[in-house]
């Protein structure tokens, strides 16, 4: 809950920072620096947990989180904010990690699918009380607060790891691979860095994404190469060499790419085409955390019958459906149809996500549960910067090319690109050119569901090239 709440209630105190604090051009880092950070670290606290155990990397991760967190409350620029979000997002890292690794540890592979549902839910249930929290605390207090409230949370689940999680005793002595772990940060940040601010803060055709390119291909050459020869590497070959690992993460890889599709663009759709309010737009995009959750917990019994990849096959076939819905959907259909759609895709992300985690913890036993774990969840979030800089652009172009290319008589109308929201929503433009406008935001969104469409058939046939027998060596049959 930590992790998951820490974006959604940051986002409602936008206005109330940037007003204290001055800076709103930096504003989107607050975000950009707290998913890269946090993918980053993940498979590095992968790793540690199996070296050291998980209990203490989650403790350690947890504390990091909470300094990171009180020092975000005495922020006094946005420069100095956007480094104690990466603080923050240093813990963020440890948790997402091991908690998942922890569960692999602790429960059945049957019993797996009921407690990623449960995991699932926490995310669900954190998306839609996020918001309304932060924006009491804003206008009742301070949004210094919404960084504040983590410590009494976060000091409790310490108390509760610290009293109640039991775990096996590690003796031997490890070796850290330190070399491996700083180039897989550098080629890991330059990576999505690029993803984030390409497309945005320059062009993808430009001297800064060759710079980045550069930088990514030299540090991901030298990470192959300490790798190889470590003791104990931080991303061991083994990972990348057995296909049902391989096809695995790349299948998490593509469910990551499509979920940023809707999770973007569904609620400025659903305000500036059907003109629902933000909280209406909200709850529109929650209805994924009601199906989520509960076909991740059935997914339990269907890969036992069925196996993991073939579970994870028919999750991403539903997810194809659902992101077809749209294209039967007329201009302004019902919405009713959209929360449909947001079902289905939640069930089809349940049925996908879930057997492909416990799929490939089941693959290996204790010492390198965490090294899979970490490699999948970053699989996921890596994915998911890839998705938003793709379905940025995606959308972006059509709704661009839109404007520069209207009919001769709506040309002196028509509102600049970064003001279109804002202007549709105050209700100020003319008819005519209030529907053009809305039915541009109709066609991108059509073109992003096509996407989705797209990078869903692709993960089908990289789940089609998957072994479809997950080889099993877990200790928690």
């Amino acid at each position: 809950m930590l992790a998951a709440m820490n974006s959604t209630i940051v986002a409602t105190a936008i206005p109330q920072i940037v007003g204290d604090l001055g800076g709103f051009s930096l504003f989107s880092w607050l975000f950009s620096i707290y998913l890269l950070v946090q993918t980053v670290t993940i498979p590095i606290y992968g790793k540690l947990a199996d070296i050291y155990s998980r209990k203490p990397i989650l403790i350690i991760g947890i504390i990091i989180f909470l300094f990171g967190s009180a020092a975000c409350a005495t922020s006094w620029n946005m420069n100095v904010l956007i480094l104690f979000r990466g603080i923050q997002a240093v813990g963020a890292g440890a948790i997402m990690a091991t908690v998942n690794t922890i569960a692999g540890d602790i429960y059945t592979v049957k019993e797996r699918a009921k407690i990623q549902g449960w995991l699932s839910s926490v995310w669900g249930i954190s998306a839609v009380i996020g918001p309304a929290i932060g924006g009491a605390i804003v206008d009742n207090i301070s949004w210094r607060w919404i960084f504040l409230i983590n410590l009494p949370v976060g000091i409790l689940a310490i108390s509760l790891i610290s009293v109640h999680l039991a775990e096996r005793k590690i003796h031997n002595i490890h070796k850290i691979d330190w070399m491996g772990a700083i180039t897989v940060l550098i080629a890991g940040s330059a990576l999505l860095f690029g993803l984030l601010q390409g497309g945005q803060s320059w062009p993808w055709i430009s001297v800064q994404s060759l710079i980045i390119l550069i930088i990514t291909i030299v540090a991901g050459i030298l990470v192959l190469k300490i790798e190889r020869r470590a003791e104990e590497p931080i991303l061991p070959g083994w990972v990348w060499k057995k296909r049902v690992l391989l096809g695995s993460n790349l299948g998490t890889i593509g469910m990551g790419i499509t979920t940023m599709g809707v999770n973007m663009f569904i609620p400025v759709y659903a305000q500036s085409v059907h003109m629902v309010s933000a909280t209406e737009a909200g709850f529109i995009l929650a209805a994924m955390s009601i199906t989520w959750p509960l076909f991740s917990s059935l997914s339990g019994n269907l890969y036992l019958k069925i196996g993991f990849r073939n579970t994870a096959l028919l999750g991403m076939i539903t997810v194809i459906f659902g992101a077809s819905i749209f294209h039967f959907l007329p201009f302004q259909g019902p919405i009713w149809v959209l929360v449909l759609i947001q079902m289905v895709l939640g069930a089809g992300f349940g049925l996908t996500g879930t057997p492909l985690m416990v799929g490939v913890q089941s693959t290996v036993r204790w010492g390198q549960r965490g090294v899979v774990t970490g490699a999948n969840m970053f699989s996921r979030y890596f994915g998911q910067s890839l998705g938003a800089a793709i379905f940025a652009a995606v959308f972006n172009s059509v709704l661009t090319s839109k404007i520069q290319n209207p009919p001769a008589d709506l040309k002196s109308k028509l509102p600049a690109v970064n003001d279109v929201v804002s202007d549709l929503q105050s209700h100020k433009l003319t008819p005519d050119v209030n529907n053009y406008l809305q039915h541009g935001f109709f066609d991108a969104m059509e073109m992003v569901f096509l996407g989705m469409m797209l990078t869903g058939f692709v993960t089908v046939i990289i789940l089609l090239m998957t072994p479809a027998k997950f080889p099993t060596l877990d200790e928690n049959k």
